[in-house]
């Protein structure tokens, strides 16, 4: 290898490592959404997508919507496949036309997109993206009651 040759794969080496570090930050950021805010999107799917890096399911929130601010057409991210099935979700959960009600954290510079917290199922029952969930659900599969102070 020239020395010409060796300053180049260097450089490109270098370039590489300072632009892999921020994509690799950015794709598990959840900076980008507000979640001290719980918002519940009303609809029906338009899409289930069940792919890997992460699930999204396409919702549309119909003009009657109980809430003005949830009509339109939302992009609610899920975790990977992996983790979404150990939750208890599947790949025939949901069809285009089915009703929806999700519950997310929305994008806080308010674009149609949020991280999802949980969906409520037809029997009222909830799964939840991954196995963060409050503990006073008492849906939950392992849920329990907060402990008070001095127990």
């Amino acid at each position: 290898m020239t020395k010409h040759a060796a300053a180049g794969v260097a450089l490109g080496c270098a370039l590489l490592g300072l632009l892999a570090p921020p994509v690799a930050a950015a794709h598990h950021a959840f900076s980008y959404f507000d979640l001290d805010r719980n918002v519940t999107y009303d609809g029906f799917v338009l899409e289930y997508r069940w792919e890997n890096p992460h699930i999204h399911i396409i919702v549309r929130v119909p003009q009657t919507a109980k809430d003005p601010a949830t009509v339109g057409t939302w992009d609610i991210e899920g975790g990977s496949v992996n983790i979404m099935s150990r939750q208890g979700w599947k790949r025939s959960l949901f069809k285009s036309g089915d009703h929806v009600s999700i519950v997310a954290h929305p994008m806080k510079d308010g674009t149609k997109g949020a991280s999802l917290f949980y969906a409520v199922l037809p029997d009222g029952s909830k799964l939840y993206h991954d196995i963060v969930r409050p503990k006073v659900d008492a849906t939950a599969p392992g849920a329990t009651e907060p402990k008070s102070a001095g127990q």
